[in-house]
């Protein structure tokens, strides 16, 4: 079944942040992932949105997700996106 990475963000250091997506891309990718939505508009209907984007990458199978996240040539990468922006990374599977 499908799994989804849920990526919300608020970038801080927009300069900083656009390395980001040319060098995650590829490792997504590499694991058979792919970027479904990017939401840069919300609007409180209910709760406290603190996410200034959204991004949602869709990967075969939830081990398709791990094997993204724990990918040796991520840490790189992820600190690129840790300086440059407060994030909440969280990973759901179809039902």
């Amino acid at each position: 079944m499908a799994a989804y990475i849920f990526a919300e963000m608020d970038v801080h250091d927009p300069k900083g942040y656009a390395e980001y997506p040319p060098r995650v891309m590829p490792l997504i990718q590499k694991h058979g992932g792919r970027v479904t939505h990017r939401i840069g508009r919300f609007e409180d209907w209910e709760g406290d949105v603190k996410a200034k984007r959204m991004v949602i990458i869709q990967f075969p199978d939830l081990d398709s997700a791990k094997a993204f996240w724990s990918d040796p040539e991520y840490p790189a990468v992820k600190e690129i996106r840790l300086r440059s922006a407060t994030s909440r990374i969280f990973v759901g599977q179809s039902e």
